[in-house]
């Protein structure tokens, strides 16, 4: 077989490093910066000619040092780096997929910027795509390679049998607005049969702004779990917990997504909120002024043990079960 190979960007280095140590691997010696005008650059200082080569990079901010866009466009020269120093086969693992908002046209002459991201990363030469909850579940069809989308919920399933000790009487998990659904279904189905759902309808005005109409479900005197695929600026979530707290009378209110994307005024609007805490994948580092509220689960064994089954060709059934 092809020799195994992981290699990161520099958007999230401490996950790629923990993805390495479960799968018993050093780290692949790369690296990466950019010119002083801005330009990134990338180079492999070791050969992977023939090798099954795997990319991390989240498509995240980094903060004010490095956009989005610079972690993309960082992504797109390792792969062609790996391609012209002809690696047998290249995987982008993505755990936090950016872009994947502007995944159709809402209103007349919108791009589908996900569309033209999936299509940059094949065009670079990646012949395999792997994220983590991935934002809307259709742009799994944009890639003409294979595309895998691991499933983070498990691992919150996990935290709150823990904090509940699996005692579900007074739990119900709530979705943040109508889109969410069928996550929100499935992440109860995993904590119990018992555990009911409620649904807050939400009207959104514009981008990042949104308004609170009215919740679907009794949760007078529940321990509330809210359930989402990310957080940008936390207003949505924050006036969600508000109305469940003051209009629904509920008991308390927690929160988990996968992606803490945590833009602008989010952590303190969640530090200011009726929120007792909300739990946070890996797949975005975590902010330097982060608050107590905020908790982080790591999916590295997750997307560790994908890898293996990658390598090994071996069907990827365990991981989405």
């Amino acid at each position: 077989m092809r020799d195994i190979k992981v290699f990161s960007g520099s958007s999230n280095r401490y996950l790629a490093q923990e993805v390495c140590t479960h799968i018993g691997v050093n780290m692949g010696l790369s690296e990466t910066g950019t010119f002083a005008d801005g330009e990134c650059y990338a180079s492999i200082l070791e050969t992977v000619r023939g090798d099954d080569v795997y990319i991390i990079q989240s498509t995240c901010s980094n903060g004010t040092e490095r956009s989005v866009s610079d972690n993309l466009m960082e992504l797109l020269i390792m792969i062609d780096a790996m391609k012209r120093a002809s690696a047998g086969r290249i995987t982008a693992v993505i755990p936090y997929f950016g872009y994947a908002r502007q995944d159709r046209k809402t209103k007349p002459r919108d791009p589908i910027s996900a569309k033209l991201v999936a299509d940059l990363l094949v065009s670079a030469g990646a012949n395999h795509i792997v994220t983590v909850d991935i934002h809307c579940l259709q742009i799994q069809g944009f890639f003409d390679v294979p595309m895998d989308n691991i499933q983070g919920g498990t691992l919150f399933v996990d935290y709150f049998k823990k904090k509940f000790n699996d005692d579900f009487k007074n739990v119900m998990v709530v979705s943040p607005d109508v889109g969410s659904v069928a996550r929100c279904r499935n992440f109860a189905q995993k904590l119990g049969t018992v555990v009911p759902m409620a649904i807050v309808d939400k009207r959104r005005e514009k981008a990042n702004v949104s308004e609170v109409m009215h919740i679907i479900g009794d949760v007078e005197g529940k321990d509330l779990i809210l359930l989402d695929d990310m957080v940008d600026t936390a207003g949505s979530l924050c006036g969600a917990a508000k109305a469940l707290i003051e209009v629904g009378k509920a008991k308390s209110v927690s929160a988990c997504a996968s992606h803490g994307v945590l833009s602008g005024p989010a952590i303190q609007r969640i530090q200011d909120s009726y929120l007792n805490e909300v739990v946070f994948l890996n797949t975005i580092p975590q902010k330097e002024n982060s608050c107590k509220k905020i908790h982080y689960i790591s999916v590295a064994n997750l997307i560790g043990e994908a890898i293996s089954h990658m390598y090994h060709e071996t069907s990827m059934n365990a991981i989405y079960n």
